[in-house]
Order: structure tokens, then C-alpha cells, then sequence
């Protein structure tokens, strides 16, 4: 039937976003611009990796406030369409202006200050459209539904990664992976070819967002009534919101335990390239290649682990995530150029390296699986009525304390002077986060608690 086919269409339109913004991830935060940001436009790495921490600190920060508060203003209008073009456009601008981070440059601040825009922009139009998960299924859809969106995204960012290696990002020769000369004439000595990741992620979410302003229709008219919503009563409603927490302690363990696990995550998946090239000496090419593999095991489990989502809910998913996550980064912090698990290997052996891309592919697994169920576990967990704004705490939650990761590990790299030691406030903030999820209700909220809730105050 026609209405079963435009309900197939929006789930893929609804998915391709994945698709369209993962290089964000992939390409500048993780494999391709931040290493090269930290080792070429900042020629000392441990300067590099400081600057590069403080520079998502205020990222963070900027989403950390602003996320709820335009969620719930989304919520108490029912649009959210305006919003996700004002994020595109911003996600796009901010990556497009990295071309312009030359070697050695002097311009930090604007390149830093594009690179911040682009984050927020991604942020925030990623949290509009998670809010529209629950209109795609049933409660035991939507983990299937957010499983394969999040596989769909690992597949672009991958596809992404190695149009980049093969034809743009150049060795030191000023060689591709392939061996040959950047693409399109770009100049290997200026660093064009790996400059190029920013216009290159710009126009691929152009292309590939497509099909999603096409298909999905996010805009709740039933709630256009509420046209007089103002921030002021966005604030006033998250306001209740927040003092409602306490009364639902399910909702209020996960977004502790999920502030968290998303933290530590985040520190592995910024610091990992870093980490790699800083201690064991890789290349930016190397990086890429673990980045690959890493991305493939993370899309391969989270199509898995939506099909067991849906088969025994979110909770077991994140449980076991998050306990592999753990013992994989007490795993890294013990491997050196001449170690790995504390046992000595040769000098020259290949042992670390491979232990470093076994880790690389337990991360991807263990990450994409938890962040595909905890995307369902926030539905399972919240209001109904008032997802966007619940999506936005999420964001405050993934983002309030998402400095803390970054930050440890600067103070730790600092004071330690060693890369492999500043990596480790990560296992603490993993077992943190497994003691929370004891309070987090499988089955979340009952639907007498958000009827039950003291009402919204009326504007």
C-alpha cells in the first residue's frame, strides 16, 4: 500500500541522517582532522592534544545549555524541521572552513572557532532528529529501527574514511594509500589532500541529507496551536521537567549512568588516533586504517545488538557494552612500543600494533552498540510527550560533564608527562557508570508515572 511505502520511505529518510552526518565523527573529530590538527597545524603533539582538549570543552559547553532548552521549545511548538536546516547549515559552514587550516598556520582561532560551529551544528541537529525515533514504530521497533541507523551511519562514515585514504589525505611522501598524488591537482606540500576532509565532509552531508528533507516530515502539526511558545516558556517547562526528575529515578540513573559511559566513550574514540600516532608512533594513514576497522566492527554490532535490542530490551546491550569497554582501556593503558598486557615483546615487534587494532575493533563493537541501545533506552525511559526535550537532556547529560574526559586527561597527560598514563581517568568514569545502571529500570517509566507527574505548568 502506498501509505506502508511512505512509512518504509521515512524510516530510510529518517536513517539516511546517520548516513549523511557520521563523517563528522569519523573524518574531524576522530581519524583524520584531529590527528593532523595536533602532529602538522600545531607541530608539538602534547600541545596539540591540550588544545585540542579545551577546544571540545567549549564545544560541550555551548551544547551542554543550549540542547534542552531548544528541545523543549521544539516540543512546546511541535516544529522541528527549521531547526534541523538552521544545525545543517551551520554543521556545513563549520566543516567547509577547515580547508583553511594550513600547516603551521597562525589563524587557530578560526579555524578552531569553524570547527566548533560544525560541532554544535551537528549536535544539535542530530538531537532534533532522534527526537522523531519514536514516531517511526512500535516499542519494540524503534531498537531495530536505531540499530540500523546507527549501522547506516557507521557504513557512510567508513565509505567516507576511505575516499579520503585512497585518493586525498597524503603520507609524508605526499602519497595517498594508493601511492599516488592527491586527487584534483591538490598540493601534497600545503597539505591540501588532508585539508580537503573539510569541504569533503560539507558536501557529503549535502548530498546524502537528501532523501531525509524529502521523506520525513518532523513537524507536529496537531501542535501548531502552541505558536505563542517562547524560550521563556521552554525554560519554564524544562524547569518542571528537571524538578520532576526525582520522581522518576529510572530516567534520572540512566541519564547519570549514560552522562558517564558517553563521556569516557568519547574520550577513547577523540585521544584514540592521538594516542596511536603520540605512543606508538603510526601514521596518519595507520590511523585511518584502524579508524576502518574499528567502524566496521562498531556498524556490524549495532545491527546485531538492535536485533537483540528488540528481542530483550536496551538494558542487557548497554550492561555488557560497558563492561567490555572497561577492560578493553585497562588493556591500552598497558600497551607500549616494547610491552603489551605488562609482558615485554621485542623491540621492532608488531605485537602492539596488533594488540592496539584487537582493542581498535572491541571499542567500535562495544561503543556502537551502546550508543544504538541507549538511543532506544532514552525512548523506553521518557515522556512521550515531551521527547525533543528529553533528547535534549540527553544532549546536556552526554555533554554537561563532556569536558570532564578530555579535561582528566589533559591534567593526567600533564602531570605524568606520558600519553599512555593520561589516558587512564577513562576506566574510572566506566566503572562509575556500571554502579548507576543498578538503579535504571529495564522496562523505564511506567506510563502512570508521566500521567501521575505534576502536570506542566500551563503557559
Amino acid at each position: 500500500t502506498m501509505a506502508s511505502i511512505s512509512h518504509r520511505k521515512r524510516i530510510w529518510g529518517w536513517m539516511m541522517f546517520d548516513f549523511a552526518s557520521q563523517p563528522y565523527s569519523t573524518l574531524l573529530l576522530t581519524f583524520i582532522f584531529a590527528p593532523y590538527f595536533a602532529s602538522a597545524v600545531v607541530d608539538d603533539p602534547v600541545r596539540g592534544q591540550e588544545l585540542w582538549g579545551y577546544t571540545l570543552t567549549i564545544a560541550g559547553l555551548c551544547i551542554a545549555f543550549a540542547a534542552p532548552i531548544l528541545g523543549a521549545l521544539a516540543d512546546s511548538t511541535g516544529r522541528r524541521m527549521p531547526w534541523i536546516i538552521l544545525f545543517s547549515i551551520m554543521y556545513v559552514v563549520g566543516s567547509f572552513g577547515l580547508w583553511w587550516a594550513v600547516p603551521g598556520t597562525s589563524n587557530l582561532v578560526v579555524i578552531l572557532g569553524a570547527f566548533v560551529i560544525g560541532l554544535v551544528g551537528m549536535e544539535f541537529a542530530t538531537t532534533f532528529t532522534n527526537a522523531l525515533l519514536p514516531t517511526l514504530g512500535t516499542r519494540e521497533e524503534i531498537g531495530k529501527i536505531s540499530g540500523s541507523g546507527w549501522a547506516l551511519g557507521y557504513a557512510g562514515g567508513v565509505l567516507a574514511l576511505i575516499v579520503m585514504l585512497l585518493f586525498l589525505a597524503e603520507n609524508e611522501a605526499g602519497l595517498t594509500f594508493l601511492g599516488n598524488a592527491p586527487a584534483f591537482g591538490l598540493d601534497p606540500e600545503l597539505r591540501e589532500g588532508t585539508r580537503s576532509v573539510g569541504p569533503l565532509t560539507a558536501i557529503w552531508y549535502v548530498i546524502f541529507m537528501v532523501p531525509f528533507f524529502l521523506w520525513v516530515h518532523g513537524d507536529d502539526a496537531k501542535r501548531g496551536a502552541h505558536k505563542s511558545a517562547t524560550v521563556k516558556k521552554a525554560i519554564t517547562d524544562l524547569r518542571g521537567t528537571l524538578r520532576r526528575l526525582p520522581q522518576t529515578p529510572s530516567l534520572m540513573a540512566f541519564l547519570g549512568s549514560s552522562m558517564l559511559y558517553r563521556d569516557a566513550l568519547g574520550g577513547l574514540y577523540t585521544f584514540g588516533g592521538i594516542y596511536a600516532l603520540g605512543v606508538l608512533g603510526w601514521s596518519v594513514v595507520d590511523v585511518g586504517v584502524f579508524g576502518i576497522i574499528a567502524a566496521i566492527t562498531a556498524g556490524v554490532s549495532s545491527w546485531a545488538t538492535g536485533k537483540s535490542d528488540a528481542r530483550h530490551g536496551p538494558k542487557p546491550v548497554i550492561l555488557w557494552a560497558t563492561i567490555l569497554l572497561t577492560l578493553v582501556c585497562i588493556t591500552v593503558v598497558t600497551i607500549t612500543p616494547t610491552s603489551v598486557l605488562g609482558i615485554g615483546v621485542l623491540e621492532g615487534s608488531s605485537a602492539p600494533s596488533i594488540a592496539f587494532y584487537i582493542c581498535g575493533s572491541l571499542i567500535g563493537a562495544g561503543g556502537g552498540s551502546l550508543q544504538a541501545s541507549s538511543r532506544t533506552m532514552l525512548v523506553r525511559q521518557s515522556n512521550p510527550a515531551r521527547m525533543t526535550e528529553a533528547f535534549g537532556l540527553y544532549a546536556l547529560a552526554g555533554k554537561a560533564t563532556s569536558f570532564i574526559a578530555p579535561l582528566l586527561i589533559g591534567i593526567v597527560t600533564g602531570l605524568s608527562e606520558s600519553q599512555r598514563i593520561g589516558i587512564t581517568p577513562v576506566i574510572g568514569l566506566f566503572l562509575l557508570a556500571l554502579i548507576l545502571l543498578v538503579w535504571v529500570n529495564p522496562e523505564g517509566e511506567s506510563a502512570e508515572k508521566w500521567s501521575s507527574a505534576s502536570p506542566l505548568p500551563q503557559a
